[in-house]
């Protein structure tokens, strides 16, 4: 089974993180991929700051874009992966692995996909 996983943070929690921890992190994190790379269907990528983004949404005449996100959460993502493994307890051991969960206000999603569409077919 398929599964997406969204890294989240909430960036006001993590201003007091130092430079040397962050390296410490990140060196922790490509091992963890290279660990878990037989169940990683696709590395996915990790984003750019949440200032660069632009969101697209419904408006009275149309779409209208707007810089940056809009979403009433304050914890923002940050990444994503896929993982491929029998079922969602494999998925969340991987998961409870990651590195960066010991810094607060730092989740990861698991959402399982949709890969099989003959559902939508009509």
């Amino acid at each position: 089974m398929k599964y997406v996983i969204m890294f989240t943070s909430t960036p006001s929690l993590a201003e007091d993180v130092t430079a040397t921890t962050q390296t410490d992190l990140y060196e922790r994190i490509y091992r963890w991929f290279g660990e878990n790379a037989d169940s990683i269907a696709d590395s996915g990528a990790e984003l750019q700051p949440v200032s660069t983004a632009t969101t697209v949404r419904h408006g009275a005449d149309g779409p209208v874009v707007t810089d940056g996100p809009f979403s009433e959460a304050k914890e923002i993502i940050g990444g994503f992966s896929v993982l491929d493994v029998p079922d969602l307890d494999a998925a969340i051991a991987i998961v409870k692995t990651w590195p960066s969960l010991e810094l607060p206000g730092v989740a990861v999603e698991i959402r399982p996909m949709v890969t099989n569409y003959d559902q939508f077919e009509q």
